[in-house]
């Protein structure tokens, strides 16, 4: 791994836990705090499940996932040192993710959101900084892997 990568790991997950303590501290559980009206809102929430509060209450098991996930994401940087850059920062943002929300199911027992948006009249479930940068991370590497003519790891 790559002093580069670890700073974009380090970087993403501050900007994630700094968010998630400001709001912590300073906006009431489930009070809404509306900056766009009808489209944007600040809220702050507990989920104990993972995405869209799926597994509520399976935290161990979320933990473990992600513990495993952040394992491999690491050894593939580590073997796969001169892969292309634009294939290992989709990767880093991944593990910041994934470290970000860890920290909170370990450390409070939930994940700390408060990003809420209305779109199109449906109300999407409220996230964080750590599920951005997991959900960026994936859709970049969908891209790449999708337009790379050589494929990741170079193979045809």
């Amino acid at each position: 791994m790559k002093i580069k990568e670890v700073l974009i790991i380090l970087i993403v997950l501050a900007i994630d836990l700094i968010t998630k303590t400001i709001v912590q501290t300073n906006i009431a559980l489930h009070r809404e705090i509306e900056i766009i009206k009808g489209f944007f809102y600040l809220t702050y929430t507990k989920n104990i499940g993972a995405a869209w509060s799926i597994l509520k209450g399976q935290r161990v098991f979320l933990s473990a996932i992600a513990i495993f996930a952040i394992v491999a994401m690491v050894t593939w940087l580590f073997k796969n040192k001169n892969e292309k850059f634009y294939i290992r920062i989709p990767v880093c943002l991944m593990i910041a993710g994934a470290l970000g929300n860890l920290i909170d199911r370990v450390y409070f027992g939930y994940v700390r959101d408060f990003l809420g948006f209305i779109i199109f009249g449906y109300n999407f479930p409220v996230f964080n900084v750590a599920d951005m940068a997991l959900s960026i991370g994936v859709a970049m590497l969908f891209i790449v892997t999708l337009f790379e003519k050589e494929g990741v790891n170079g193979e045809s």
